[in-house]
């Protein structure tokens, strides 16, 4: 494998069914992390025993690599992980954002815990390509055939253009345009609203829509300050719309708004995931503010306008 590569993004999946596998991809891609110049301890992010594993196989080169847990670096949404790599690459990589890190999600909890968490995170995969692009990252994402659904396993090949065995490197031939494939996960038909979902107009007046929805929240059993921040997360949405239908009810626990606007479209995929220049999300930040705070934000558009429904933190 080529330790003198300093080109563009590349987003590797790397298959695998075994601890010798996993081991045959996984370190000589590491290794090729220290050997290269101008570049940061290559990272690893899995589970504590795969990352044992690798330090026994590395000997003393163990001492370059960075290894996190993958319960810590994949910490909630999708969303969220997206910012942590973001602050990871603008923190801690070479020139041109250079750096090879390995990351395995933990598909056993979480990420693979639902048809929708699915679609979540295979959005976050197809995404890396678009928001990493210019940077010099070298990425490789490990699947576990032994914990991961045969389905999502297919599903992570579209989403990388490179697959892995062992040392070589060959073209995923299910590959596909990444915001081609975001459109396809992005134009699923919502769920129809319930018949109690409660509604307002919305007609430039933000601030009685944030009371609206503050107080609705707060009905749905979100104490004071989780409504508050899912009040400041919706308020992003109502100041794009300017004007059009504001819809809310309960779900499993958390709050659901909804916003439509009856004319124009949201043409950009990537809406609400580019990172600012402040990685911490603060009001102000537009979508990005709202998809960091929010469980789930879903947008959607049409020949009837657009609509963006997000759902606040659920309260276990």
């Amino acid at each position: 494998m080529s330790t003198g590569h300093h080109g563009p993004l590349e987003h590797q999946v790397v298959v695998h069914g075994s601890d010798e596998e996993f081991l045959a991809a996984v370190v000589p891609f590491l290794r090729a992390g220290i050997a290269a110049e101008d570049e940061p301890p290559p990272l690893l992010v899995s589970t504590a025993r795969k990352m044992d594993l690798v330090r026994d196989e590395m000997g003393a080169d163990r001492e370059h690599v960075a290894f996190i847990p993958n319960h810590e670096w994949y910490t909630g949404t999708a969303a969220n992980a997206m910012a942590h790599a973001a602050g990871y690459i603008a923190m801690n990589t070479g020139p041109a954002g250079r750096i090879h890190a390995a990351a395995e999600p933990d598909w056993t909890g979480r990420a693979g815990s639902s048809p929708r968490e699915i679609t979540e995170w295979i959005r976050f995969e197809a995404m890396a390509n678009v928001l990493l692009a210019p940077f010099g990252v070298h990425a490789m994402c490990p699947y576990d055939t032994r914990t991961t659904d045969p389905a999502i396993v297919e599903a992570a090949r579209s989403a990388h253009p490179i697959e892995v065995l062992g040392t070589e490197k060959r073209v995923c031939a299910t590959y596909e345009n990444p915001l081609s494939l975001i459109a396809k996960l992005d134009a699923k038909p919502l769920p129809k609203r319930p018949k109690s979902a409660k509604t307002i107009h919305l007609h430039r007046d933000v601030e009685s829509v944030c009371r609206f929805v503050r107080a609705q929240a707060i009905l749905h059993g979100l104490g004071t300050l989780e409504a508050g921040v899912f009040e400041s997360a919706v308020a992003e949405v109502a100041h794009l719309a300017g004007e059009g239908y504001v819809h809310t009810w309960s779900h499993d626990g958390a709050s659901v708004c909804e916003i439509h606007r009856l004319t124009g479209k949201i043409d950009d995929l990537l809406i609400g995931f580019r990172p600012p220049r402040t990685r911490e999300p603060q009001p102000g930040q537009g979508l990005w503010f709202t998809r960091q705070v929010c469980e789930y934000v879903d947008v959607r558009s049409g020949p009837d306008g657009w609509t963006i429904r997000m759902q606040s933190v659920t309260r276990h």
